[in-house]
């Protein structure tokens, strides 16, 4: 059974023109710029029009739509978090590459990255739901759209809780690490999945106090990692009496995996950079909480990749600038490399204040990480595609958030980090799972977009003559990252260095695959639509009333 598509989702003509396809009933029609610039105000220009949107692809106003353009920006920088995925990684990339795979991998990835966000952010402007990406696949699916749907779901929601647990488990590794330069708490396995859990409980509660809060959270975040970024680079650069050469930074090259192949271990390397540039689905997921929705979401998307790649790469640099002592560093007691390159540049002190401000910012990155997870839940579970999705999209009257999804997203994060009381690479596999998890939801709308060609329905934000070879690229990375991040990191391989990544990938996937063959394919058609605009005004007046 497919998705009935929007009423405004016509099917325009075959035209080898771009200028000629026509836009929604809302919109302009495109140009060939892949910019949204000279795009006028929508017709429709009543302070309803992003709910009359909404309505229109199916869905009631439930949430509470009082973020800005610049929050939902803010919500994808902060999960992108240079400050989070760059250092808490760090370590693993100066033993996968080195300085040189440090500092080429990165604006290599971030292209690479950029085209990904930029097919995301053509289709978000199509569709503006909390579903994201897989409402996106229902509706762009020339067959089968349920099961696509179910499948891109499944992996959203794997990567969700994987990016998760990543960002806050690296929090509390360099949290760990701050307590025991101040008060000697030893930077153990079991220390640091005891905080991970306080971390987990903070963000839940934060996130069950109302999306205003979260909001406000997010627009300090933005200028929290801006300012710290400059202010780390700057004491970095500044205060050491000795910096590395050049020839060092962007030249030394480095294997301390056991494997022998040079080319293998740089491709390892690039995780660094991929596991960072992760979460920007975030303005996706919050478009039904977004004013100009059609519009912010996208920017959102877009604007995040470009600010994290610039001035994440003046991090990154700064940092290996700052090396002293690499082998020393490389093997820090503290199992946290850019801790003690802070101590051997500028000493104990001044590590102490760097560590704080790379802390509060994965503070923030975590509480928006897990905003974006109970999103997604919420809107998967609106759709009855999670075990309990009765429980997990209850929406909370008083704040208007879905509270159950909040603790479903931190209790799963959890989850996933528990294995690193036990397996020394586990925090490696985890940033694997969600960026594959993540990268093959992202990358399966834009495959069915590029199936649609010119009779995709394109919102006012859009690539114009740029989809397809964009888009192509976006694929085509995804393909090589993905089976890429599943191979070993070490060697040799033992049960305590084993690469779990294939095997979570596979409990999920194949979960979700017996689940579809034996139950869900009979029940589940995709995104639970009204038939209707009327039928949709009837269910918001139901809502308005309760």
């Amino acid at each position: 059974m497919s998705v009935p598509r929007p009423p405004d989702d016509t099917e325009p003509s075959p035209t080898p023109s771009d200028a000629a396809v026509p836009a929604p009933s809302d919109t302009p029609a495109p140009s060939d710029t892949p910019s949204d610039a000279a795009v006028p105000a929508p017709r429709d220009a009543a302070p309803s029009s992003d709910e009359q949107r909404l309505r229109e692809l199916g869905y009631v106003q439930e949430l509470a739509r009082s973020m800005s353009g610049f929050s939902n920006f803010a919500v994808s920088f902060s999960i992108v978090s240079i400050l989070s995925g760059c250092l808490t990684l760090y370590g693993f990339g100066m033993n996968t590459g080195g300085p040189a795979l440090i500092t080429w991998g990165w604006p290599v990835v971030g292209l690479m990255t950029l085209c990904v966000g930029l097919s995301m952010a053509e289709i978000c402007s199509s569709y503006p739901t909390a579903g994201g990406l897989y409402y996106w696949a229902a509706k762009l699916a020339p067959s089968r759209a349920p099961a696509w749907s179910w499948f891109t779901g499944w992996f959203n929601f794997l990567g969700q809780v994987a990016v998760t647990a990543g960002i806050d488990y690296g929090a509390a590794t360099f949290l760990n690490a701050l307590l025991d330069l101040q008060f000697g708490l030893s930077a153990t396995p079991a220390h640091t999945v005891e905080i991970f859990a306080v971390i987990l409980v903070a963000h839940g509660l934060l996130n069950t106090l109302g999306v205003r809060l979260v909001a406000l959270f997010n627009d300090v975040s933005v200028w929290w990692h801006l300012l710290g970024v400059l202010i780390i680079v700057g004491v970095l650069v500044f205060v050491p009496d000795h910096h590395s050469s050049a020839s060092f930074v962007f030249g030394k090259f480095v294997n301390d995996t056991g494997f022998h192949s040079p080319f293998y271990v740089a491709m390892l390397g690039l995780l660094l950079a991929q596991y960072t540039l992760t979460g920007y689905d975030a303005s996706a997921h919050m478009t039904e909480e977004t004013h100009d929705a059609a519009r912010s979401g996208p920017r959102g998307i877009v604007n995040a990749i470009v600010v994290s790649l610039v001035a994440g790469w003046v991090l990154l640099l700064g940092l290996t600038f700052a090396i002293q002592n690499y082998d020393g560093e490389r093997t820090s007691g503290s199992g946290v490399p850019p801790a003690q390159i802070f101590i051997d540049a500028i000493g104990h002190t001044g590590a102490k204040l760097l560590l704080l401000i790379v802390i509060g910012a994965q503070f923030f990155c975590g509480m928006a990480s897990v905003t974006a997870n109970s999103r997604m839940i919420y809107a998967f579970s609106r759709d009855g595609a999670l075990p309990g999705s009765r429980l997990w999209h209850r929406i909370n009257p008083r704040t208007q958030t879905p509270t159950s999804a909040v603790w479903l997203a931190a209790g799963g994060a959890f989850l996933l980090g528990l294995p690193a009381l036990w397996n020394s690479t586990a925090y490696a596999a985890v940033t694997s799972v969600s960026v594959i998890g993540l990268y093959i939801a992202y990358v399966i709308p834009v495959y069915l977009r590029l199936r649609q060609g010119d009779t995709f329905v394109r919102g006012p934000w859009h690539l114009g003559r740029w989809s397809r070879p964009i888009g192509t690229v976006a694929v085509g990375w995804t393909a090589l990252i993905t089976v890429l991040f599943m191979l070993p990191t070490v060697s040799p391989i033992t049960a305590l260095s084993f690469n779990y990544t294939p095997v979570a990938v596979a409990v999920v996937l194949g979960f979700a695959g017996v689940w579809w063959l034996v139950s869900a394919r009979r029940w589940f058609t995709g995104p639970r639509v009204q038939s209707s605009l009327q039928e949709s005004d009837l269910v918001a007046s139901d809502v308005e009333k309760s």
